[in-house]
């Protein structure tokens, strides 16, 4: 009955984990960002943790963004230009609101759609005592492998999502180009039918010929 007991309490510190895990240490979200405009995202990070921060443009253009990232101060602490995705990870050294910002000030006309990942810390032990000296047992030995798979899971299903999304961005945008190319070439062939079934006419018709007559 207690290992019963222990099976379970097991496996509900399991699930409360997984459902925190996602949410707690992070910040994740897919914005549009219009042509000419500017978007900041603020974050508050105390000294000594490790973030990292992750992007890529889904849609729109050449798949490019402008991105910066300021420490409490207001110190740069990375700056990209027209970058389609790239990953960033620092030691906060100060204590304050950090801040990031995704430029799209360079496109006169087109938008663009942008994922990133802000991740605040280190993921905390699955186990209250799992830095413990004795080893874990078999079943939280499983429990934390479970646990680290499901997150290469979770990363990688974003990954795929974001790469579907980009491919069927371009997709769209290849078949309207097409519908449009094939539109103009359906237009000018029955323009230069018309003209040539003219030109044609205009050399079989038959001319109207007038004469005069003189009086002598």
């Amino acid at each position: 009955m207690c290992s019963y007991h222990g099976t379970i309490r097991v496996l509900v510190q399991v699930l409360w984990a997984l459902l925190l895990c996602g949410w707690a240490f992070g910040s994740e979200l897919t914005f549009e960002l219009p042509d000419n405009a500017k978007q900041c995202f603020y974050e508050d990070i105390t000294i000594g943790t490790k973030c990292t921060l992750e992007f890529q443009v889904v849609t729109g253009g050449h798949y490019d963004v402008d991105c910066r990232l300021e420490d409490a101060d207001g110190t740069v602490l990375y700056k990209e230009m027209k970058k389609q995705y790239d990953s960033f990870t620092f030691m906060a050294a100060k204590n304050g609101t950090y801040k990031f910002c995704f430029s799209n000030e360079f496109s006169t006309f087109t938008h663009k759609t942008v994922y990133f990942d802000f991740q605040v810390g280190e993921d905390p032990p699955l186990f209250p005592n799992e830095n413990r000296v004795t080893a874990l047992t078999q079943m939280e030995s499983a429990c934390v492998s479970i646990h680290e798979a499901l997150k290469s899971v979770i990363d990688y299903q974003t990954h795929f999502r974001l790469r579907e999304a980009q491919g069927r961005s371009r997709a769209e945008d290849l078949n309207t180009r097409v519908a449009f190319w094939s539109i103009g070439e359906a237009f000018i062939l029955l323009v230069v039918s018309i003209s040539q079934v003219v030109l044609l006419r205009s050399f079989f018709s038959d001319r109207k010929t007038t004469t005069t007559r003189v009086g002598s």
